[in-house]
Order: structure tokens, then sequence, then C-alpha cells
């Protein structure tokens, strides 16, 4: 297993699904996380997770679509553990189902707001405090969404597509300071708000149909492609979009 002892880090949207599962993985291997959620109770659930099981955590409240609590967020990081190392810019939200016609403005907004806007705010400030580091790495989930099209899904496939540009466009720029920035595009993932939305219906019939490994993934899957990426042992992998599908693109 890959150590990160005495290294430290942020997850967001780590109240739950890849988010939870990435953070406790982080802190079993060594690392303190921040674990930054909108949602206060799921991120005091997370980090109270993480201390039962003997890892260090701090919960903290963000918006990632609004840069005054970005700001603070990672100022708390900073604060309660002396930096930040690596960033798992996980948050995001689904878009309505809906084409592009039908989609309102207001729409619109909300999903680039927090997809793209956001990815973009939590790097404005997670970069200076791995720079203060001496260098270290940023993985932002993107999507499949953010390789090919998603029927019915333009304001999430526009976002996610932006977050692979935004996450190479930082990879190349910062890679001289020693920072490494990727994407992770996962498939659909077994999570709790996945099985709520799939309840009742044939939808993991019909995902798994077109699957090459027959499955969907789980979230603790994610979250180790997520841990690989920030770890040393991917020193050398910088500007690339992960796609981690059970084979769905191949």
């Amino acid at each position: 297993m890959t150590d990160f002892t005495g290294k430290i880090g942020l997850v967001t949207g780590a109240g739950s699904g890849i988010g939870r599962a990435s953070a406790l993985e982080f802190a079993r291997r060594g690392a303190a996380v921040g674990v930054l959620d909108l949602d206060e109770r799921t991120a005091g659930r997370t980090a109270a997770l993480i201390a039962a099981e003997g890892g260090t955590a701090e919960a903290i409240t963000v918006d990632i679509g609004d840069e005054r609590s970005v700001r603070q967020a990672v100022d708390r990081v900073v604060a309660a553990f002396g930096g930040v190392d690596f960033a798992f810019n996980n948050a995001g939200v689904p878009s309505t189902d809906r084409q592009l016609t039908e989609m309102t403005a207001e729409e619109w907004d909300r999903v680039v707001r927090v997809n793209l806007t956001g990815t973009f705010l939590c790097m404005k400030y997670e970069l200076p405090a791995l720079r203060r580091r001496g260098g270290g790495a940023i993985v932002n989930t993107a999507s499949n969404g953010g390789l090919h099209a998603i029927p019915h899904a333009p304001a999430y496939v526009a976002s996610k597509h932006g977050v692979v540009g935004l996450s190479k466009a930082a990879a190349v720029d910062h890679a001289p300071e020693n920072i490494r920035v990727n994407s992770l595009c996962p498939a659909l993932t077994r999570t709790a708000m996945y099985d709520a939305v799939a309840a009742g219906t044939d939808l993991t019939a019909r995902q798994e149909a077109v699957t090459p490994l027959g499955r969907l993934a789980s979230p603790e899957e994610i979250a180790a492609a997520a841990v690989w990426l920030c770890s040393a042992e991917a020193s050398y992998v910088t500007g690339i979009a992960m796609s981690v599908d059970g084979g769905r693109r191949a």
C-alpha cells in the first residue's frame, strides 16, 4: 500500500459516495484529511468514521461554487494540519434529463457553477498551498461524460469536458512547480445516490449489459484510482484523463 504518512490532503464531496470512500482510504494510508462537503452533517459523519479507525480528519463545510467559501475551507485545512500536499476535487452535481433546447439558463448556470467553476475555484486556492509544500498532486473528478456525449445531459457533458480541459491546462502550467494535475473519469458507480435513482428501474441491468466487465464500479474502486493518481507511484503522470469504466470506452 502506498504510504501517505505525514501527507496532508483534502477531498471535496467527501460526505458520501466516492468522496467518502476516498477520504477513508487516504486516511487509512496515513494522511491527515480535510473532509469537505456542502452538507455539514455528512462531512462530520465521514470525519467520525476516519477517527473511529484511528485516522486524522477535519470536517469542513464548503460551497465550492462560492469563492469566499472555498478560500476559507482551504485556509482551514492549512490551519488545522500545516499545509496541503494533495487534493481530490470530487464534488459535483448531475444535470436534469433534458435536451439543450428544453434546458433553462438557470439549470445550465447551476451545473456549470458547481462542476466547472467549482473545480476552478478549488484549484485556485489549492495550487498556492501545494506550491508552498514544494509540489504535490491534484485530481479532479470529471466523468466518462467528460470524454464523450451522454444523451440528454448537455450541461453536465459540457461541464465535465471543461474539467478535463482545465485539468490539462493546469497540468502544463504548473508542472515546473512539481505539481501534477489529472482528471478522473468514472462511469456510473454504485453509490447510495445511484441506488436511489435506479430503484425500481432496469437501469443497472442496462448499464451492466454495455460494460465489458459486466458490473458497475464500487465507490472504493474509483477511490483506489484517485489515491494512486495522488501517490508517489504516479510521479510521472500528469495531464491525463483516466477512464475508470469497466472497459466501456474500449
